[in-house]
């Protein structure tokens, strides 16, 4: 009986340590490229979608009559890796659920005229409802990062400027923050 044990208890740990083995190896090979068709079709097929959806919304405006923000105080940036731009949410869409062609946040940067440019998506699941000691939320095929600080699940995905860093990386060297002109 206690051998039977034993053998179960090293089993369930070498399961373990495979699969975590795995998820490192997974990781570590996931590409940081700008074409969605590298991370494999769920992917594509997603970017394809969310693109179509948010077409609409390049124009500020159409986004504010879907429900997202109109203004948003802060734009996100980083000396260093770049910018992740306006974060304008819908309040709608915050929950539980992710919907490819409903992102929660539009990420938009201001250009030198003033207008507003579209630059990609953002997905959030809060954990109020989601709770962070739990699996990582999905979507694409893809898991959701933490954000401890936040208290939330997020992914971005740069659908409409090419971010060199990666088409799921936070900031995007080629975005950037603006002061409105004077």
């Amino acid at each position: 009986m206690r051998s039977n044990l034993l053998t179960a208890v090293a089993l369930t740990a070498s399961f373990a340590l495979t699969a975590s083995a795995q998820m490192d190896m997974e990781k570590k090979s996931t590409p940081a490229s700008p074409d969605p068709a590298a991370y494999g079709a769920a992917v594509k097929e997603g970017y394809d979608r969310v693109r179509t959806a948010t077409a609409p919304f390049q124009k500020l405006a159409a986004a504010v009559a879907a429900g997202y923000a109109p203004t948003v105080e802060n734009c996100l940036a980083d000396p260093a890796h770049g910018a992740m731009g306006y974060h304008h949410i819908n309040r709608d869409y915050v929950d539980k659920t992710l919907e490819v062609e409903h992102p929660e946040i539009l990420l938009y940067e201001r250009l030198a005229d003033g207008s507003y440019a579209l630059n990609g998506v953002e997905y959030i699941v809060p954990y109020r409802v989601w709770p962070a000691d739990s699996v990582p939320p999905r979507i694409m095929g893809r898991e959701l990062q933490r954000s401890d600080d936040l208290k939330l699940w997020y992914m971005h995905m740069w659908v409409w400027k090419r971010n060199t860093a990666g088409l799921f990386a936070n900031w995007n060297p080629a975005a950037a923050c603006r002061k409105p002109p004077a």
